[in-house]
């Protein structure tokens, strides 16, 4: 089972499995080298991407990812001058910031083709002196999710055997152990996270990452001008929200959706262009959580004592379930898997903090999603910006919704959150591979003119 922060890690746009993870990836790659003794010796690095990674690579700023990684600059630390640095072509790199070595964009591959594993794969091999020392595969899951085939097996043996204080393995054991214990799911959460850390650490980070976020959407609705990509697709937060001041001066009944709106568009343009956001539970969904939260802090009074924290931990759970039984990967399962389960998540979290039931919880977080299942994932020009940006604002328009719906309903649900995460799964199983974050499908290809 994961800890709740592995589905909220800081890092740069535009995508978790497609900057995130291939940074990680190099990085990786780099130490096992240094463990294996090899590092020294290497001349030259080459870099193969598979499946999605080779199709969408270079509109979500793959390239750039694997010589960040390779450099051995952190997703969560990258400086103006590491990007400048990783966007020119042909360069001396230090790799693992220590050893030069001439890299160039010549040195990256793009095969379309997937391996079986995943359809995000990537494959590192390393020479010295024209001869190959040393090769090693990755494959970039989901939500900056990095494993190897091998390793993948052994974590989820591992994940299974590991003594938590409140194991779970679908949504009815995990809203069953909160009943039988009379505490919120959030209280629930926490009592893992001691296993991992204690309480103060953990409420400590989880509000470092509220901070990260508001910090994404103060710079989204601050900054003008075009996006990165080629789509000439200018930013529209800052004129958004002055518009929504202006409305909200004379009374317009639906200024509370109007802000939530505006700040999840602040944070998707903050991300397509490189910023720095948090997953939750992707980069492509990165602005549902944060902007729910915003419509709380705006217009929710009487709010709990750290309630911030409770509704990441909230929010982390409901993606916990997620990963576990289906899949955070547009590239898997399609964008119910970014999207989807962001709305999920924030719609679970929101009736927590409003005073919900247990069993509101429950259904805000199938509502979220039963009316994303099927959604595809489907970038313009392999971009996250048409139809990414304005879906994470209609998603969170759902989530509040899902969560209303949810608290005034006094009937008995017919569908469990169980229920819809195994739907989920069978639809991104059932879903054609160009509606999987190729841009060969959808809106990617029907597009008159960009």
């Amino acid at each position: 089972m994961h800890t709740i922060l592995d589905f909220f890690k800081i890092g740069i746009g535009p995508s978790s499995s497609h900057t995130t993870g291939p940074i990680l990836a190099s990085r990786k790659f780099v130490s096992s080298l240094k463990q294996t003794k090899k590092f020294g010796k290497v001349t030259s690095i080459k870099v193969e991407l598979y499946g999605s990674l080779a199709l969408t690579g270079k509109g979500h700023g793959t390239d750039t990812a694997i010589k960040l990684g390779l450099m051995n600059v952190r997703p969560d630390d990258v400086r103006k001058k590491d990007l400048i640095l990783a966007n020119k072509e042909n360069f001396d790199m230090k790799l693992g910031g220590i050893k030069l070595i001439n890299f160039s964009d010549t040195d990256i591959s793009y095969i379309k083709k997937p391996l079986k594993y995943h359809p995000n794969g990537i494959r590192f091999i390393a020479f010295a002196n024209g001869s190959e020392i040393d090769n090693r595969t990755y494959f970039s899951i989901g939500g900056g999710f990095v494993v190897t085939e091998k390793n993948a097996k052994k974590n989820k043996l591992k994940e299974a055997n590991k003594k938590l204080i409140n194991s779970f393995s679908s949504a009815t054991e995990m809203f069953e152990l909160a009943e039988e214990k009379n505490i919120k799911l959030s209280d629930l959460i926490l009592e893992n996270e001691q296993c991992y850390r204690k309480n103060r650490e953990t409420k400590k980070k989880l509000k470092k990452i509220w901070k990260v976020m508001q910090s994404s959407i103060d710079s989204g609705l601050t900054t003008d001008g075009i996006l990165k990509g080629g789509l000439e697709y200018e930013r529209r937060a800052p004129s958004m929200y002055q518009k929504y001041l202006e409305n909200k001066e004379v009374g317009n009944t639906s200024d509370y959706i109007d802000f939530a709106s505006i700040c999840a568009i602040a944070v998707n343009e903050e991300n397509a262009n490189m910023g720095k956001v948090v997953t939750a539970p992707t980069n492509g969904a990165a602005g549902i959580v944060p902007a729910t939260m915003m419509y709380i802090d705006e217009y929710i009074t009487n709010k709990p004592n750290d309630w911030q924290c409770n509704f990441l931990l909230v929010a982390g759970a409901i993606a916990m379930l997620y990963k576990m039984n289906a899949s955070i990967s547009g590239a898997e399962v399609g964008c119910q898997g970014e999207i989807g389960v962001a709305c999920s998540m924030a719609a679970a979290a929101l009736t927590e903090i409003l005073g919900g039931t247990l069993k509101e919880v429950e259904a805000a977080a199938e509502i979220g999603m039963e009316h994303n299942l099927g959604l595809t994932c489907d970038p313009v020009k392999g971009l996250v910006q048409i139809p990414c940006i304005e879906r994470n604002a209609i998603g969170v328009g759902k989530a509040i919704n899902a969560s209303r719906i949810a608290m005034l309903n006094e009937k008995k649900t017919k569908i469990s959150l169980d229920d819809v995460i195994k739907t989920m799964k069978k639809t991104g199983d059932d879903m054609k591979t160009k509606y999987k974050e190729t841009s060969k499908g959808g809106l990617a290809v029907n597009v008159t003119e960009c």
